[in-house]
């Protein structure tokens, strides 16, 4: 994105909300456990270096990102602290990861023994994956983990500095497969330790287990979606356990107003129809910005009051059904507050059948995001 904008439509990113909630779990966790901000997808859409500089300021001691291509644009931008890298990466670039400082995940005995071939400068440091039950990545099994220790007795290639597991309901009402979860982590972590007895950090919380279970925390929190002020479900909110405040909000601004008369039709397929003489603002931003078209219909904030989109989004732009004629220029909020009225992520995220977390995500790099202090 160029450094100049010529479009009135932007992301503001509230850089003292992240680290207003970053103080707010450090109140909540022991002495004992750090924090890992989890800047992967750009930081959710909010721009990765400035998020991840902006946690560091307030106390993460640790980043992590999907892929290692997110890794290196941090390095790229002078930030030194410590970066884990979620995601499976092929053997062939490990040797970046060493190069950069990286480190990466691993939870397969095959992919080891392909990095020891490798002629490295030193040894790439690893975390481990366990899966307990997310079913998506991570070793399983009791042999798993004890072929995958015994490839690393021999540590010219790889160093093991750590492991963890991911919660897959954590955020539940019902925490029952939580804590079957957490059973299996604590049986794989006895049979470890029977077998390695050099020191690993330990990360098991998600921002939800975070929240939820503070004390039973490891080494490290890996607080990802309430590091940008949202909850990670409805029951987490309605808890109350933790108070955050949202980081991103959208804006754009009217660059047409018209009146439209009774039976006058609006954008594609004319699925809106006028029933009476209307005013009709248009704003310039579609679906090519992540604007959705499955956000036909819903509310927008003008002068701090609720107004309908109406008619199909275009890919650029989207029309709005105004209470009044106001000048071009005004300003339009899609997404946080307008005087005491606010559009939260979560109301979005329920009107496509989604989460908040793929909110942020979806706006694109054509709207340029914004950094400001309260």
């Amino acid at each position: 994105m160029a450094d100049q904008f010529y479009r009135d439509t932007w992301a503001e990113i509230n850089l003292d909300a992240i680290a207003y909630n970053i103080q707010q779990i450090k109140r909540k966790l022991p002495r004992y456990s750090d924090i890992m901000a989890v800047v992967k997808a750009n930081a959710y859409g909010h721009g990765a270096v400035d998020v991840a500089k902006e946690a560091i300021s307030a106390g993460a001691g640790m980043l992590a990102v999907a892929l290692l291509e997110e890794a290196e644009e941090l390095r790229d931008a002078g930030i030194e602290v410590p970066i884990l890298v979620f995601g499976r990466v092929s053997p062939r670039d490990v040797p970046i990861a060493v190069e950069r400082d990286i480190t990466l995940t691993f939870f397969q005995a095959d992919w080891l023994r392909e990095v020891k071939q490798l002629q490295l400068s030193q040894p790439v440091s690893l975390h481990m994956k366990w899966d307990t039950g997310m079913g998506r990545v991570g070793l399983r099994t009791e042999e798993e983990l004890l072929a995958i220790l015994g490839e690393l007795e021999d540590q010219h290639a790889a160093t093991l500095t750590g492991l963890y597991t991911h919660f897959a309901t954590a955020d539940e009402a019902d925490l029952s497969y939580f804590h079957m979860q957490y059973r299996r982590f604590e049986d794989l972590l006895k049979l470890f330790k029977r077998y390695w007895d050099q020191p690993v950090v330990i990360h098991t919380g998600n921002s939800a287990a975070s929240i939820r279970f503070p004390e039973e925390m490891q080494h490290y929190i890996r607080f990802g979606i309430s590091l940008y002020g949202l909850y990670p479900s409805t029951v987490v909110k309605n808890e109350r356990e933790i108070d955050l405040q949202p980081a991103f909000s959208l804006h754009t601004r009217l660059i047409h107003v018209k009146k439209i008369e009774a039976g006058e039709s609006v954008s594609y397929g004319a699925t809106y129809t006028a029933e009476r003489e209307e005013w009709i603002g248009t704003i310039p931003i579609g679906y090519a910005d992540g604007w959705t078209r499955k956000l036909q219909g819903i509310d927008v904030l003008v002068d701090g009051k609720r107004m309908p989109t109406v008619g199909r989004v275009c890919m650029d732009q989207t029309m709005i059904r105004l209470d009044k004629e106001y000048p071009v220029g005004t300003k339009v909020t899609l997404i946080g507050k307008q005087v005491e009225e606010e559009i939260e992520a979560d109301e979005l995220a329920s009107w496509l059948d989604t989460i908040n977390y793929e909110i942020p995500c979806m706006i694109s790099a054509r709207v340029p995001r914004i950094y400001t202090r309260r």
